[in-house]
């Protein structure tokens, strides 16, 4: 088989994870249309998904840019829960003002990342470790930082929080007849910056291409010349530097400082990026798979809430066979690839 056709080869299997995880949200959704009555047709409905799962998406976008270049980082949901204490506190109890607390955010995520990222990189220590310490770090920060949980009275706080962008002829009637306006959140519209701004680091820029080629064969990319060291050191940065902007974007949405704030964070961030097709092993994924793999984590989550299946052992049941069959695929992709490449 010539290089341009194994290229071609690997682009299609690339593709075709993107594609099956599109294909099955819209299959879900339209499902819920379906089955489960016609507030699922109305967009208000699919903005609810993206205004609660902001933060998530932000977080899943530093989750699989650490995964493509074959780490992980499981802190990210503890780093979460301490910036938002932290800007709270900070906002109620030292009179601080909004972009003060959104530079705490991005430091606390820096600092993260600077210190993950040297001991994984430079020390050779697995990042599964590193992470695992940085999340019983943060956690124990958070209730150091202040025990009893709050909501934020900060009034220019509370005004961006309250803030909402209508979007035009997507409104719908409510029972009373009255004309309601579809709005998203401020955070949507970061969240979908993110993901437009990774997507191009990713695709097409030298250091997104680095990400790939460590992920997927570190001695290859030895090869080619690529700082091996550096490439991981930097996946880290980007993932901590998300999960400061995410943990904001979460503190936003909740307005609330609490040692219990997003709890299972990290594992929905993993399981979105998995369900988006990125591999665990690395060197493969997609950060438009990754959002629509937070989008169907969230709504397979409605679709068991809306059968009447409140208790929380059903939404787990459904999101670990939602795991199950995309690994099966991805191992079947995967395995169709190694066929191809023997060939």
């Amino acid at each position: 088989m010539s290089k341009l056709s194994q290229k071609f080869k690997n682009m299609t299997d690339t593709s075709l994870l993107l594609t099956i995880t599109i294909l099955v949200f819209f299959l879900m959704y339209i499902g819920a249309i379906v089955f489960q009555g016609k507030g699922f047709l109305k967009p208000q409905t699919f903005f609810n998904i993206l205004n609660e799962n902001a933060a998530l998406i932000i977080l899943s976008c530093g989750m699989s840019t650490v995964m493509i270049a074959g780490g992980i980082d499981i802190s990210v949901g503890g780093v979460t829960a301490l910036i938002s204490m932290c800007c709270a506190v900070y906002l109620d109890f030292k009179g601080g003002n909004v972009l003060v607390s959104m530079l705490i955010a991005i430091g606390i995520g820096l600092a993260y990342g600077l210190v993950q990222g040297f001991l994984v990189a430079y020390l050779d220590i697995q990042p599964f470790i590193v992470s695992l310490a940085g999340m019983f770090f943060a956690r124990g920060m958070t209730t150091i930082v202040n025990t009893n949980p709050f909501n934020v009275q900060n009034e220019s706080f509370v005004a961006l929080k309250n803030t909402r962008i209508i979007v035009p002829g997507l409104g719908s009637v409510n029972k009373k007849g009255i004309y309601v306006d579809a709005y998203v959140e401020i955070g949507v519209i970061i969240a979908l910056l993110v993901v437009l701004i990774m997507f191009c680091i990713l695709r097409w820029t030298k250091l997104g291409r680095s990400f790939y080629a460590v992920g997927g064969n570190k001695q290859s990319a030895l090869m080619l010349g690529i700082n091996v060291k550096r490439t991981k050191f930097m996946s880290h940065i980007i993932c901590s530097l998300l999960a400061g902007i995410g943990g904001y974007v979460y503190f936003l949405h909740v307005g609330s400082g609490a040692a219990t704030h997003a709890q299972g964070a990290e594992m929905n961030a993993i399981a979105s990026s998995i369900i988006g097709g990125t591999m665990l092993t690395g060197g493969v994924g997609n950060i438009i798979g990754t959002f629509f793999g937070v989008l169907s984590l969230r709504t397979i989550q409605n679709i068991v809430a809306s059968a009447g299946l409140d208790q929380a052992w059903w939404t787990g049941i459904t999101i670990a066979a939602m795991l199950c069959l995309f690994l099966v695929i991805q191992s079947v992709v995967m395995a169709r690839k190694k066929m191809s490449v023997k060939k």
